[in-house]
């Protein structure tokens, strides 16, 4: 399995009654692939795995899996207590998903052993594994290193920002393994950093704006390669001004994408609590920020 290009975290949708809607998630994924990613993965934070049943989750990458149809990878989300994790982790493989981006277990914390032990445990349900970067697992390159040598484990995604501490992991890492391991930023809106984390040999991100402006995203990755104009004004009229905005409020980062959705005409429905939609000044800007995006997208087709 190998990612390229955008990597495309959908929102989970949910219908009037607050059960996954299975349809709305089909077109969403739908529309990620047509815009080119090269990568999904269901039911991770966008896709608020936090706040998913052990069937709901199930049911949110079986809908992936069968939507993308092979055309690109599908990698599900797990984490969570061991034994939800490897719920999880199962219910993906039975679903035909090619691999795992494992969160970090949520509150308890323990030794790099115990960590070591919970990631081997979940990559011998034989799925390859992504390992998630953020909260309470902040690894030191040794630590790094040894569970990239766990049988199974095939990437980590950054979602702390600490170049310097990623640099060091990502040498660290390939002198012991070499280049095959996948590295990306997974930081919640990528974009603002990756200029950064390429120049440290981290080509690949996953990008929050995809799920809800895909032709901003892919115009702003495209940019990369050979406009330092346009990615200038992107991050200075678009990608900013989302981050002050999230900023404004815990879980923004979710609550963002699922409001850009329905802005955008589709029906995803409300995040659950504990996140909170947007109050009407904030979908105001947000709307004001969506509309300059696009403005320099077709600007630059």
């Amino acid at each position: 399995m190998k990612l390229t290009g955008v990597l495309f975290f959908p929102a989970t949708p949910f219908d009037g009654n607050g059960e996954v809607d299975t349809d709305a998630l089909a077109r969403h994924v739908a529309n990620g692939v047509e815009h080119g990613t090269g990568g999904v993965f269901a039911a991770c934070g966008t896709g608020e795995l936090t706040s998913l049943s052990r069937d709901e989750q199930a049911l949110v990458v079986r809908t992936a899996v069968r939507e993308t149809a092979g055309r690109v990878p599908v990698l599900a989300g797990a984490g969570g207590p061991l034994g939800t994790a490897l719920d999880h982790a199962r219910a993906a493989a039975e679903a035909g998903a090619d691999g795992l981006l494992l969160l970090p277990p949520w509150l308890a914390q323990g030794p790099a052993e115990g960590l070591r032990e919970y990631v081997a445990a979940v990559a011998s349900v034989g799925l390859p594994i992504i390992l998630y970067q953020r909260g309470p697992l902040v690894l030191s390159p040794a630590e790094a290193v040894e569970l990239a040598r766990i049988p199974g484990v095939m990437g980590l995604k950054d979602g702390l920002g600490d170049i310097d501490r990623v640099q060091r992991i990502v040498l660290a890492v390939r002198a012991a393994l070499g280049e095959d391991f996948t590295f990306f930023n997974g930081l919640p809106t990528a974009e603002l950093t990756q200029t950064a984390y390429r120049a440290i040999g981290v080509d690949l991100y996953s990008s929050a704006a995809f799920a809800f402006v895909p032709e901003v995203a892919t115009a702003f990755n495209r940019a990369l390669e050979n406009d330092p104009e346009l990615v200038g004004r992107l991050l200075n009229d678009f990608y900013a001004p989302l981050v002050e905005l999230r900023s404004t409020v815990p879980g923004y980062a979710v609550s963002l994408v699922k409001a850009g959705l329905r802005l955008r005409g589709h029906d995803v429905g409300a995040v659950r609590p504990p996140l909170v939609d947007l109050g009407r000044e904030h979908l105001t800007e947000l709307s004001r920020i969506i509309d300059a995006g696009l403005a320099l997208a077709r600007a630059a087709s």
